[in-house]
């Protein structure tokens, strides 16, 4: 691979790393938002003990577990980013040019 080949690579995988740590950002707060809902559902649940709040109850805490997948998932891809520009970073290194 040409130098200028894994210099565009590195560019692009740090583009990509930048947009994912500011979803990462977002993912938190909403899941921090999410997870507080889920909480407040499932008090209003347990002192209520109707079948509505037992629902709404485990709405919101479908709507929380999804933002932890979604945030893992993202977490998950920054890993394999920053694997992969290290390998590109080594290579750019190895490489007198």
């Amino acid at each position: 691979m040409s130098r200028s080949t894994v210099e565009r690579r590195l560019s692009d995988v740090a583009a990509r790393l930048k947009h994912l740590r500011e979803e990462l950002g977002v993912a938190d707060e909403q899941l921090a938002h999410l997870a507080d809902e889920a909480d407040d559902a499932r008090i209003r649940a347990l002192v209520s003990e109707t079948p509505v709040a037992e629902h709404d109850h485990h709405e919101a805490q479908k709507h929380a577990d999804a933002m932890q997948r979604h945030r893992t998932a993202v977490l998950t891809e920054i890993e394999q980013l920053e694997r992969t520009q290290d390998e590109l970073l080594d290579r750019l290194t190895a490489r007198p040019d």
